[in-house]
């Protein structure tokens, strides 16, 4: 077993982590696909509706941020436990007190606090890695890491609810949540078989340490502008993504497709997206991090996006070009990956609050999408904010026009080593032996 975990990258001592965190991530993301068509068709507005998704969005975004100082305070195995119980409070009463009777001022912040829940789970166990893997492995291991968590988060958790749905109904669905975030930690955090998550790092002494660390998360963007820009573009990557699950569903269905049938179109734009993570990367290295972002990110998403629309509209429910739109665009969304290379190197004496930059990108998308929708729906409809998104994807394609890298960094044949660089750094700043 252990010859065959070696062969494809995976340490056998971390890999019950990176399945847990899988599991986990699948009980996270199995309403996505569904739950916003479900509140509008229970009394909700689809204003109300992304309201709740961006107030989501903006308590994930403040979770990744702080999950990498949480994780080297705590440890990695409480802050995965603190997002595991925080997630499981926000479940029970989001969907006792909240969803049953459809109290909008109850639904807000306990699903929020499933916002904060599962950012600490998954990126403290990403501290967690970067605590373990050797630095020729490391961008290795961070590579299984973003694959075992968007196959559960987008992939495993829409097909999960496209079968389970019409046996349990939507709530016993959302129940079914807790068995497998709870499966999940039990094997990531309980069952894995490395101890090496103590710290025993003395750096964050005091309050004010703790204050500047975080300080300098955010003002490193001020003081490299490229690398604020670079935050900008992050935001832009999957905002599209997030903010389509709000209103698509619903339009598919008035398009004509049945409801499992968008959660597999929506499994088969995430399916593409885990595969085309590691393409993307290799691609990158033969014509550049910039030209892969601007052209097969950028535009690419542009395009696909659009057509997202376009093709149910002009085609009716198609279900086989529709799922192949939706792989294009799950393609293109993994073209930004080298984002991850790019950004750190760019502040090579800071790598780590740089990370932390793209960290918070990352998590603001989740509360752009959203907000977008409900800003905008109700004077523009499906159609206008279809080219809101769209055009936000070209202007990301333009801004990378201007992340230019050192005269050292050019040379795309880096890229994994500074990824690798960077994330070791990162560590270094935290504290990680």
């Amino acid at each position: 077993m252990n010859g065959i975990f070696n062969k494809v990258g995976l340490d056998s001592k971390m890999a019950l982590g990176f399945i847990g965190v899988m599991i986990f991530m699948m009980g996270d993301g199995l309403e996505q696909g569904w739950l916003s068509s479900y509140l509008m068709s229970h009394g909700l507005t689809v204003q109300q509706s992304a309201l709740l998704f961006s107030v989501y969005g903006f308590a994930a975004a403040i979770a990744a941020w702080l999950s990498g100082v949480l994780a080297e305070i705590m440890g990695p195995r409480k802050a995965m436990t603190l997002g595991l119980s925080l997630f499981i409070v926000g479940t029970v009463f989001f969907i006792t007190f909240g969803i049953r009777g459809m109290n909008l001022a109850v639904m807000l912040p306990t699903y929020a606090l499933r916002g904060l829940g599962y950012p600490l789970f998954a990126y403290s166990f990403l501290v967690w890695i970067t605590y373990y893997a050797p630095g020729d492995k490391l961008a290795t291991a961070i590579g299984w890491f973003w694959f075992a968590f968007a196959a559960g988060l987008n992939v495993l958790g829409a097909f999960y609810s496209s079968f389970a749905l019409p046996i349990l109904g939507e709530i016993n669905t959302l129940w079914s949540a807790l068995i497998f975030v709870s499966l999940g930690a039990t094997v990531a955090i309980f069952l894995n078989k490395n101890d090496s998550s103590n710290n025993d790092n003395k750096k964050f002494e005091t309050k004010t340490d703790i204050i500047k660390y975080l300080t300098k998360g955010i003002t490193i963007a001020f003081e490299k502008p490229k690398i604020g820009l670079g935050c900008i573009v992050r935001t832009i990557n999957t905002a599209g993504a997030y903010g389509l699950v709000v209103f698509m569903p619903a339009y598919m269905m008035e398009v004509g497709f049945t409801r499992s049938e968008w959660l597999q179109i929506y499994g088969a734009l995430w399916t593409s997206n885990i595969f085309f993570n590691l393409i993307f990367g290799i691609v990158g290295d033969r014509i550049g991090w910039r030209n892969t972002v601007i052209w097969f990110g950028g535009v690419g998403c542009a395009v696909f996006t659009a057509a997202f629309y376009y093709a149910p509209a002009l085609l009716g429910p198609n279900y086989i070009v529709t799922t192949i739109v939706a792989a294009c665009f799950g393609a293109c969304l993994a073209a930004y990956v080298p984002l991850s290379a790019l950004i750190p190197s760019l502040a090579p004496e800071n790598k780590g609050a740089a990370m932390s930059i793209l960290n918070l990108g990352a998590g603001l998308s989740t509360f752009l999408g959203p907000a977008l929708v409900g800003i905008f729906i109700g004077s523009l409809g499906v159609v206008g904010i279809i080219w809101i998104y769209t055009g936000l994807y070209l202007v990301s394609a333009f801004l990378m026009k201007f992340i230019t890298l050192p005269k050292q960094e050019e040379n795309p044949s880096n890229s994994y080593e500074n990824l690798s660089n960077a994330v070791v750094s990162h560590s270094r700043q935290e504290g990680v032996s």
